[in-house]
């Protein structure tokens, strides 16, 4: 949909809602609820980048004052755009370590909706933070290693920022290790 910005992680010009949430069939209940945030994140070459993220209303402001305390913390973000420009594929978006919320799919491995489908999850890094459970790794070929930067850490700046506010770290999950997400449902 984006082929020349996917590998960039960033937007020329900023999106819209609609443009956001342009080819998904998304019910309406949902649709409603979401805000386009725009949020300013340090690059991994160290360059300021104003990125966007599709949450549910009710954590915009909560979401905007983490990332202020990230980007406080100068922890580096390889790309942040949302899901539509890897035309919905979590496993596109993932492979582009892009950070991101919004997505209207279900759980791995499960029927149930993820809580990324009602904004109110979301993931950073995968490709420094990637989903394990068992032998299954996502993205595939992903390795945690707290050494490397961006990097997620239990007792780091950005697992901080969020577990205050009352949010979920996959990373302190006990059957399975899914450490670039956070969420907080409803």
């Amino acid at each position: 949909m984006f082929p020349a910005l996917v590998g960039q992680g960033v937007l020329p010009v900023p999106m819209t809602i609609e443009e956001a949430l342009r080819g998904k069939e998304i019910p309406a209940h949902i649709r409603q609820s979401l805000a386009l945030l725009d949020l300013e994140y340090r690059g991994f070459d160290g360059v300021p980048r104003i990125g966007q993220m599709v949450v549910h209303c009710d954590l915009a402001d909560e979401v905007r004052a983490i990332f202020l305390e990230i980007r406080a913390a100068d922890f580096p973000i390889a790309a942040m755009v949302p899901v539509v420009v890897h035309d919905w594929s979590d496993d596109a978006s993932m492979a582009a370590n892009n950070s991101s919320a919004f997505n209207y799919r279900v759980a791995v491995g499960k029927t149930n909706l993820s809580q990324h489908a009602y904004g109110r999850a979301i993931d950073i890094n995968p490709l420094q933070n990637p989903y394990i459970k068992g032998d299954l790794i996502l993205p595939p070929g992903a390795v945690y290693d707290p050494a490397v930067p961006g990097t997620l850490l239990a007792q780091g700046p950005v697992v901080a920022a969020f577990e205050k506010r009352g949010w979920t770290w996959g990373g302190r999950w006990t059957t399975l290790h899914d450490w670039h997400h956070f969420e907080k449902p409803a």
